[in-house]
């Protein structure tokens, strides 16, 4: 699996490859190339992105990490505040979640198994756009919560994986 999670696309863009036994042959290509390497992509692309609304709540499960860090990077970069709920089993880029919590974002990770219901209440304390990126399984955990906090689930932006 893979998602796209550089914060912008001024020459570079980076991806988040999870080339696990489950993740197909395109993951495993990717993985095995060299940092800088130039590749060709033609899709699948995801029809949901940020428009720089000002405190995005970005919850996220699994790959969906990739454009959770990309987003909550333009946000700051764009003088926005952002919030990032992340769960995974095993999680990744702790090194740009620590560089993010560093910079005043907050961020929150959890087991594959914890409830998102609390830490996406507090999330939810104030205004944001929620954005949700994972696979089916999260995306519905992710929902039940903004329920559970009160806001809409329809106003929140989904990327659904599968």
């Amino acid at each position: 699996f893979y998602t796209i999670s550089s914060p912008d696309a001024d020459g570079e863009v980076e991806i988040t490859v999870d080339a696990g036994p489950e993740s197909g042959a395109v993951a495993g290509a990717l993985a095995g190339l060299e940092p800088g390497a130039t590749v060709t992509i033609a899709g699948p692309f995801g029809d949901q992105y940020y428009d720089d609304e000002p405190r995005p709540v970005l919850l996220a499960g699994g790959p969906g990490v990739g454009p959770a860090v990309a987003i909550a990077g333009r946000a700051l970069a764009a003088g926005n505040e952002a919030v990032v709920v992340y769960r995974d089993d095993a999680p990744i880029h702790r090194d740009r979640l620590d560089a993010l919590r560093d910079r005043g974002v907050s961020v929150t990770v959890l087991d594959a198994d914890a409830s998102l219901t609390d830490a996406v209440a507090d999330a939810l304390e104030r205004d944001g756009q929620v954005f949700v990126y994972g696979f089916e399984g999260f995306v519905d955990d992710a929902l039940d919560a903004v329920v559970a906090a009160g806001d809409d689930p329809d106003a929140a932006t989904v990327e659904n994986f599968g």
